[in-house]
């Protein structure tokens, strides 16, 4: 109706005052005026992909949402993407984050509290999240984090995928791994190889042991496994699993009463594989969506077959990170405990709406429907990830011609955790110098 009336009065003015400036005139405001109700009838559609129905979610009944919450962010499991969940939901709702000084909290160190950026002691400033990397210390974080609402979440891998994914991570940064040939040379020689004193061949042994604070070093016992799993259980009141990262989400948004939006993501910092080791972490996926737990509760997930190593190598690394895979093994159960409460019908549900989600939100933000990309051919440099080890970690482009404010909302769900540190900690701390990034900043 608004275009017609414009037309009339277009065609009235021109009949009845023929004059050539006047009817110029006339059409640029009329041209003016359609391009703008245009402009915000599509700025509207955009945004309306952010706040849907469908961006809520399945209701979540009566709880009020957390924003008091400690991550710990484990190596090479995924957590980069968690972290991104957490930076998102935290600084569109305005919160407080514990950062780091430089790029993570004193790790490899045990963590100290006055490594959080703007700490001046206990209480005197509110922080809502800590979510990077540290060497957890409960004593120091609750210095940080103090306050019985404060939710503690933390995310485990299998040792095997895990011993994988680190070695070519962190090829060229444990000496224990820069003396080996291979990952099979390394589980043949892991012994040879590795020097406890040396420094970051953390990375090499028992990795989620350590981030967790234990002892890595100390001799496999059943005792001492057992008196590791009780401090995760009585320090954490989740533990996802990355094997499961949809159903570890579903279970994450109800633990923390958050809209579906909040834990929708993209897989973040994840590295180019070869096309044979693709192709089975793409059969083991798909397994898992037809419902096979690739082992279920009672047993430990079946990883994707390491087609570089042997079955005696696999089992040599097992035993090589014997704490880790009793870690696993335990919370995999727990897991899957967690999932039969929820009900397993419910969460087939739950995580086909994430994934549907998560579909709608890559062809309305991403070039090429979301395919992941190597860094080097994102032609915005500003977010091409970090680059470290063997492998080729990938990121994302995003779709060109969106409006301003779908293109922000969508920036925060691509963008590399480095890059999001420094927007944060510039936002939170304004004026005040940024770390210099250094050449090589170990990530996950």
């Amino acid at each position: 109706m608004l275009f017609k009336r414009r037309a009339r009065m277009l065609r009235g003015l021109a009949c009845g005052r023929p004059g050539k400036a006047l009817l110029l005139f006339v059409c640029v405001i009329f041209t003016g005026q359609l391009l703008l109700i245009i402009f915000k009838s599509n700025q509207q559609a955009a945004r309306s992909i952010f706040s849907s129905r469908d961006g809520r979610g399945p209701a979540l009944g009566p709880c009020r949402p957390r924003h008091h919450i400690f991550f710990l962010k484990t190596h090479k499991t995924a957590s980069s993407t968690v972290l991104n969940v957490l930076y998102r939901f935290g600084e569109e709702r305005g919160l407080r984050f514990a950062l780091p000084l430089g790029y993570q909290l004193g790790y490899p160190l045990p963590f100290d509290a006055h490594r959080v950026k703007g700490y001046r002691g206990p209480g005197v400033v509110d922080f809502n999240i800590m979510a990077n990397h540290m060497r957890f210390r409960k004593a120091e974080v609750e210095k940080v984090m103090g306050g019985p609402d404060t939710f503690y979440f933390s995310i485990i891998r299998d040792p095997l995928a895990l011993a994988e994914s680190s070695f070519a991570y962190y090829k060229q940064v444990a000496p224990a791994f820069r003396k080996a040939k291979g990952l099979g040379d390394f589980a043949d020689n892991a012994g040879r190889y590795y020097d406890p004193r040396a420094r970051n061949n953390h990375y090499a042994r028992n990795l989620l042991w350590f981030d967790f604070g234990l002892e890595h070093e100390a001799n496999f016992s059943e005792a001492l496994a057992r008196d590791g799993e009780a401090a995760v259980r009585r320090d954490f009141q989740l533990i996802l699993v990355s094997e499961f990262f949809d159903q570890s989400m579903i279970l994450l948004r109800h633990a923390l009463c958050w809209p579906l939006d909040a834990v929708v993501s993209f897989s973040l910092n994840a590295r180019q594989q070869p096309r044979a080791d693709a192709a089975a972490a793409g059969a083991a996926a798909a397994a898992g969506r037809r419902g096979g737990h690739l082992g279920g509760p009672r047993g430990g997930p079946r990883a994707p077959p390491d087609l570089t190593l042997t079955r005696e190598q696999r089992e040599k690394l097992r035993r090589w990170n014997a704490l880790d895979w009793h870690l696993y093994r335990a919370f995999n159960r727990t897991f899957w405990l967690e999932v039969e409460r929820f009900g397993a019908a419910r969460m087939e549900r739950e995580v086909e709406l994430l994934r549907a989600r998560r579909r709608a939100l890559a062809q309305v933000c991403l070039r090429d429907g979301g395919k992941p990309v190597e860094a080097q051919r994102i032609r915005d440099k500003a977010i091409r990830p970090y680059q470290s080890g063997l492998g080729r970690i990938l990121g994302y482009e995003l779709r060109p011609g969106l409006d301003n404010v779908t293109a922000a909302a969508c920036l925060r769900m691509i963008l590399p955790e480095i890059q999001y540190k420094d927007a944060l900690d510039a936002k939170q701390f304004p004026g005040a110098p940024q770390p210099l990034r250094r050449s090589s900043v170990p990530d996950s």
